[in-house]
């Protein structure tokens, strides 16, 4: 769009009461400071909801509107246009009548776009007419022209036999040709729709009839495409051949990873193999190293949650860690509260296995524990370098629990996680790694035990009455919440006003659509200091005295705020902080 419309849309928004004063100063200065135009800055920050903008902008260009995430396009008005210039130019076919053709478009002053749809409308003797749409609405038709089964069996198809057996996979020469072989299109292939999917892992197993491919998306495991038998063992060791793995060893485990570059993006793969009865089984972890670090209030921490993390934070000295189990987004939260204190003034290393995202002026170490680099190891070497703030990926033995509370006593800030169920498991366990009780008061500051649940789809969500044993459930969780710590938007009060997804297109028909932590902060007071230090934090009476005195809300209440606020339903709660 041209500068003087970007303006005129953020004027328009600002009058309809989607953003605020404060909000257009911050985005205007930004824009100002980046050299980009001000609504690409809007986009970025994700302030307004992606329909309401677009259509915001249809107001004011004068475009008609249309949202495709819920309509059925017909094959034969898909392929109007190919893939390739669907996908380069943003542009999609989505109605035909007769010899008119309504187009969907990103940007309608695109004009490189609209010279190739003139060109096609020429040829093809046909009459366009431009429609604007969202990303959401134009990655929900793009993915309609691809289909991960036919891609991977035309893929296979490329070849023979003889081309897809495990020697000849080995025998490739030059990168050129292993790149053309049908097996290792049909990994970029597997590898490209899990990166595009939003999947957090990949799962290549073998099946009595077949490999099985499935991927975690939201945390929940989908079987996406099962390929013949004959491929698996060709399969793993493209990836073995990728992430640098020994070929001939099938009777242990082994560890790797490798990056690839998919739509533009540098992805990194953790792989990790597992010798079975007949065969071996693939894991890949997928990090995206350019998805960037979120902040704190964009992870879903709550307003009570998020003053008591800044509070201590700021502080010069101490220990903040993160509790939770694996895949609990501990990792992504450390990472936002090390952006939270990333300033030229400080000093700060972290040693991470492995290290997830690159963060600018951060000094980051990646443990290497077969060559005897280990946390501990790491964390006496770091202590040497100066730091002001100092991230451990892991607490997972005494030697680097009890460096770790050094170092939170010297002077300096500490954060790390620990495995533990709850925020108040953590001082027992110290405590089992031989820390002394009163040197864990001293040190530790604040403890954040974290879940990920699934968000609701805002798109399919509609309001519903739970059955009344839930209800009454629920309702004893929100009414022991401390009044200082409950929200003002929140009301607590039968029947409570809840949401479920109904389940739509754009989620899937599963009614969610992405994830959102839920937590508990545990902030150590002068009172929680003397508990810890007398040794009594096994008196649960004392303790729930203490945690009721500084207005802590548990990671259930927690869930069922943002149950009630339409983020998540009060089922998703349930089954994410079961014991």
């Amino acid at each position: 769009m041209r500068p003087q419309d970007s303006l005129i849309v953020i004027q328009r928004l600002q009058e309809k009461g989607l953003l605020q004063p404060l909000q257009v100063q911050t985005v205007l200065q930004k824009a100002q400071t980046s050299g980009k135009d001000a609504l690409v800055v809007l986009e970025e920050e994700s302030i307004v909801p992606d329909e309401q903008l677009v259509q915001t902008k249809s107001e004011i260009l004068g475009v008609p509107y249309v949202e495709l995430a819920d309509k059925e396009i017909m094959p034969d008005v898909l392929n109007v246009l190919n893939q390739e210039i669907a996908e380069n130019y943003k542009v999609v076919p989505f109605a035909r009548k007769d010899n008119e053709i309504a187009i969907a478009m990103l940007d309608p002053h695109d004009y490189k776009a609209i010279e190739a749809l003139d060109f096609v409308a020429r040829r093809d003797n046909l009459h366009m007419k431009f429609y604007i749409t969202s990303e959401t609405s134009m990655d929900y038709v793009l993915r309609k022209y691809a289909n991960l089964t036919r891609e991977v069996t035309e893929a296979l198809e490329g070849g023979n036999d003889d081309s897809i057996a495990l020697d000849d996979t080995l025998k490739e020469e030059s990168q050129e040709a292993s790149q053309n072989a049908p097996v290792s299109k049909m990994v970029s292939v597997i590898l490209r729709y899990a990166v595009e999917g939003n999947a957090s892992d990949v799962h290549i197993e073998p099946a009595d009839d077949g490999t099985r491919v499935r991927y975690r998306v939201d945390g929940i495991l989908h079987t996406s495409l099962q390929v013949p038998k004959n491929v698996h063992d060709s399969l793993v060791a493209r990836i073995k051949v990728m992430a640098n793995l020994k070929l001939d060893e099938t009777r242990l485990p082994q560890d790797g990873r490798f990056r690839m570059t998919i739509d533009g993006r540098e992805i990194d793969f953790r792989v990790s193999t597992l010798p079975l009865f007949d065969r071996e089984k693939v894991v890949l972890r997928i990090l995206d190293k350019e998805a960037g670090v979120h902040s704190l209030e964009e992870l879903g921490f709550s307003d009570h949650n998020l003053q008591v993390i800044m509070r201590n934070l700021m502080q010069p000295h101490g220990m903040i860690l993160m509790t939770g189990p694996t895949g609990s987004g501990k990792s992504t939260t450390l990472y936002a509260m090390l952006e939270t204190l990333n300033q030229d003034e400080r000093n700060i290393i972290t040693l991470e296995d492995p290290v997830e995202y690159n963060i600018p002026g951060i000094s980051q170490s990646q443990m290497r524990p077969e060559i005897g680099l280990t946390f501990s190891r790491g964390l006496r070497s770091v202590l040497r370098q100066d730091p002001d703030i100092i991230m451990v990926g892991e607490i997972r033995d005494n030697e680097t629990a009890e460096l770790a509370i050094h170092a939170a006593l010297t002077g300096h800030m500490l954060l790390s996680t620990l495995h533990t169920n709850d925020a108040i498991g953590c001082i027992p366990r110290l405590a089992d790694m031989n820390v002394e009780p009163f040197l864990i008061a001293s040190a530790l500051r604040v403890v954040v035990a974290q879940r990920l649940i699934r968000k609701m789809c805002e798109y399919c969500r509609e309001e519903v009455q739970l059955p009344p044993e839930m209800e009454s459930k629920a309702m004893m969780e929100l009414q022991a919440i401390p009044k200082e710590s409950l929200p003002e938007d929140i009301f607590v009060g039968l029947p409570l006003r809840v949401f479920r997804g109904k389940g739509c297109q754009r989620c899937e028909d599963t009614g969610y659509r992405g994830r959102i932590s839920i937590s508990e902060v545990i902030e150590v007071t002068e009172g929680l200091k003397d508990i810890i230090a007398k040794r009594s934090y096994q008196d649960w009476g004392a303790m729930d005295q203490e945690l009721r005195a500084q207005g802590m809300i548990s990671m259930k209440q927690d869930g069922l705020i943002k149950a009630l606020r339409g983020d998540t339903s009060v089922e998703e709660v349930w089954t994410g902080t079961e014991e």
